[in-house]
């Protein structure tokens, strides 16, 4: 059972490595927003299943974190907006 939890987390990683590839080519901000969510939700799946497949402790919190700093990192981008944009004096600063 742990060569087939093994070898999907090897093929989840290949599919986001892929896919965050193709993502981080696009100059759009947004589009490498959506690479570093599927970092985040990829990474996890593939922690999750080397986590079962070896009986690790504690992989399951490291997943957690990924996933929790990657939906940070979206509401920062959210929130954030483009600062070009703001009034003179509005930047926080």
């Amino acid at each position: 059972m742990a060569d087939i939890l093994t070898g999907a987390a090897l093929f989840i990683l290949a599919v986001t490595a892929a896919g965050l590839f193709r993502t981080l080519r696009a100059g759009a901000p947004a589009e490498r927003l959506m690479a570093v969510q599927l970092l985040g939700t990829g990474g996890a799946a593939a922690l999750l299943l080397l986590g079962t497949a070896s009986g690790a402790e504690g992989v399951s919190d490291v997943a957690l974190l990924l996933v929790l700093f990657a939906a940070f990192s979206c509401a920062a981008f959210a929130l954030g907006g483009d600062r070009s944009t703001r009034p003179e004096g509005e930047d926080g600063a």
